[in-house]
């Protein structure tokens, strides 16, 4: 006869998963409620799959983000935007424990993150890549698995047809007013809608090139950047 306690350990492929993992709200209560242990883990790959750049991947993991750098780290490995000391101040991230990584290849984007992975010298690392090896994949999440520190891989959407060792995957697409954001992969059952997450503000951040993203999703209207000079992270 099998014990409560046992029973208590037993996960149901219908259930979502309960693994006592270190979780991090995402600050979006719907969302949340979509996630196994209710927030970001820790110690493990997550995926956010991006129609585009810039649509508010950023803008999703703020609230996570500020806690974190309270304290902690923070690396972003070659993001598509310049990094703003003013936007993270609005925001409440503490821009002295910002990091922000421009390595020359995407090997070594690669190898920068997993050396930070294995060292724990970060909170939290967030890295943008458009093409990553299986082999480089499990890597990464192998070496995510021996710190206390967040990881966020930032890919195409169109990765979402690739298979990956990622215990997490979100897709995010732009929608009116904040972000639809499609759970791929979660240890659990098979997540049917979209969830719609809101944002009491438009995404908007200049290129690299300085020119100003031109995209609906990141057009700031007129009497919006008017009153207020304070540029945005997505």
């Amino acid at each position: 006869m099998v014990g409560p306690a046992i029973l208590r350990d037993v996960w149901r492929a219908s259930e979502l998963a309960r693994a006592r993992c270190t979780t991090q709200s995402t600050g979006h209560a719907r969302l949340d409620a979509e996630l196994p242990d209710g927030g970001w883990p820790r110690s493990s790959l997550v995926e956010l799959l991006v129609q585009q750049n810039g649509i508010g991947e950023v803008q999703l993991l703020r609230p996570c983000l500020e806690e974190l750098t309270r304290r902690r780290r923070l690396a972003l490995v070659q993001p598509p935007y310049l990094p703003h000391a003013m936007a993270c101040r609005a925001w409440q991230i503490n821009e002295r424990h910002l990091l922000w990584l421009r390595p020359q290849s995407s090997a070594d984007a690669l190898w920068a993150t997993e050396q930070m992975l294995k060292n724990g010298s970060c909170g939290g690392v967030i890295l943008w890549q458009s093409h990553v090896r299986p082999d480089a994949l499990r890597r990464l999440n192998l070496a995510a698995q021996g710190v206390d520190t967040w990881f966020w891989l930032v890919r195409p959407l169109a990765a979402a047809a690739d298979a990956s060792p990622a215990s997490l995957r979100v897709a995010l697409r732009p929608a009116a007013g904040g972000i639809s954001a499609d759970i791929v992969k979660r240890r659990g059952p098979h997540c049917d809608a979209p969830i719609f997450i809101p944002y009491a503000d438009v995404p908007h951040l200049n290129r690299p090139d300085g020119a100003p993203d031109e995209t609906d999703a990141l057009r700031v209207p007129a009497a919006a950047a008017a009153r207020s000079l304070a540029p945005l992270l997505v």
